[in-house]
């Protein structure tokens, strides 16, 4: 169940399935990146919060350079560039890693056994590539996962009520899981999705068993968080955040 919780008055959001290990994703209050003027004092001041609440330095909170690709990259401690990069995983408890939302899904992911994390960004391309079960993937052939080890949160995007996509787009998306039940609807000639129940479906038919769903549309509670469709490609974004204890 996911609850809302803050960093120095202003709201994050967390899952209880991942209270195990430090994660948030941050909402309009707390936003950390933007391309926006009127938003970098605003960025500035956020990181620094999320960054003395995290307890790291400023050049160990790591984002990667997002592409709507599927690639997925291992975090170092003091590296700080991760070009065509939509999934990061971190095996070090001195840094945090973040990547970056507006509609698109965010899945943070935490093998407690292990104490290895993963955050990836799930738009409708890294979901046609599977870019959750990938993820999952390279977290056992790269550190012996086991799926049933891992727990995953889907955090806030864009839900089946505002998701209207064309039918070569629901096509690729719904071609990449077996159960398709309820992952699609049709309204006369509109087609919607279910981008987060998709991922969801991608995760449980990759072994993973223990998966949270955030309730929240971008669209619908754009009052919390961002959406690049109904802010007119805005370039504010809402973030995934993970820290390892």
């Amino acid at each position: 169940m996911f609850y809302f919780s803050y960093i120095n008055n202003k709201k994050i959001l967390k899952s209880d399935l991942l209270d195990s290990v430090e994660h948030f994703f941050t909402t309009r209050e707390t936003c950390i990146k933007s391309k926006e003027p009127e938003y970098e004092k605003i960025v500035f001041e956020n990181k620094k919060d999320i960054c003395e609440y995290l307890n790291i330095s400023p050049q160990n909170l790591i984002t990667p350079s997002q592409t709507h690709t599927a690639n997925i990259a291992i975090a170092h401690s003091g590296q700080n560039n991760y070009p065509d990069t939509d999934g990061l995983i971190t095996t070090e408890s001195d840094i945090a890693i973040f990547l970056n939302f507006a509609d698109c899904t965010p899945i943070i992911f935490y093998d407690k056994k292990q104490n290895i994390g993963a955050v990836s960004h799930a738009g409708w391309r890294g979901t046609a590539q599977k870019i959750a079960a990938l993820t999952v993937k390279k977290l056992a052939t790269e550190f012996n996962s086991g799926a049933k080890d891992i727990i995953a949160a889907i955090g806030p995007a864009i839900s089946k009520c505002c998701y209207n996509v064309g039918e070569d787009v629901a096509n690729q998306l719904l071609a990449t899981v077996l159960n398709k039940n309820g992952l699609s609807e049709q309204h006369g000639e509109k087609i919607f999705v279910d981008l987060k129940g998709i991922n969801k479906q991608q995760l449980l038919e990759a072994g993973v068993e223990q998966i949270d769903v955030c309730p929240y549309c971008t669209v619908c509670n754009n009052d919390l968080f961002f959406s690049y469709r109904k802010e007119n490609a805005t370039t504010n974004r809402h973030s995934a955040v993970l820290k390892l204890n």
